[in-house]
């Protein structure tokens, strides 16, 4: 089971610092996300900075987050 994501920071280009309840620390680009209308948005400026711990997991809008498993498989742990 992916632990709970605990933080987030997010970085210029796109990126998130993701601090996870393991203790582990991820680099999650989301730039091969912006393609998808969920995270259209995002190309608002400043949008992409309203990201926040919610649940477990990061999310931004009550209809918009990522899911804690993409960030824990996918990010490059630092």
């Amino acid at each position: 089971m992916t632990p709970d994501v605990t933080e987030v920071k997010t970085q210029a280009n796109f990126e998130l610092l993701v601090t996870f309840a393991d203790g582990v620390c991820k680099h999650f680009s989301m730039l091969p996300y912006l393609q998808y209308p969920a995270f259209s948005q995002f190309s608002e400026p400043g949008r992409f900075a309203f990201a926040h711990v919610a649940n477990g997991t990061v999310q931004w809008t009550d209809d918009i987050d990522m899911s804690p498993d993409t960030l824990y498989i996918a990010g490059q742990t630092i």
